[in-house]
């Protein structure tokens, strides 16, 4: 893959996740800031955004959303098939 299309692949990533932030927002803003671990300032201006902004925001080379696996044990128990339940809700 190159540096291109890896550079798309991230804005049509980014656009997926902020899409579907926003719906999760939008629909119950408390369990979203859980679930996306966003402050209710974040959740408040992903709320509010407008398509075109959306699209603006997607378009760049870094992921805007960050995987929260700095917890060994939680990635391993994730990585192993066996989530706590806990996990699944």
């Amino acid at each position: 893959m190159e540096v291109d299309d890896r550079v798309i692949s991230i804005s049509d990533f980014n656009l997926s996740y902020l899409l579907l932030a926003q719906r999760m927002i939008l629909e119950h803003d408390a369990e979203a800031m859980f679930r996306l671990g966003v402050s209710q300032e974040v959740a408040e201006i992903i709320g509010g955004l407008s398509p075109t902004q959306l699209v603006k925001l997607a378009r760049t080379n870094i992921l805007l959303c960050a995987f929260r696996f700095d917890n060994h044990s939680l990635l391993s128990t994730l990585a192993n098939g066996s989530p706590q339940h806990d996990l699944q809700q």
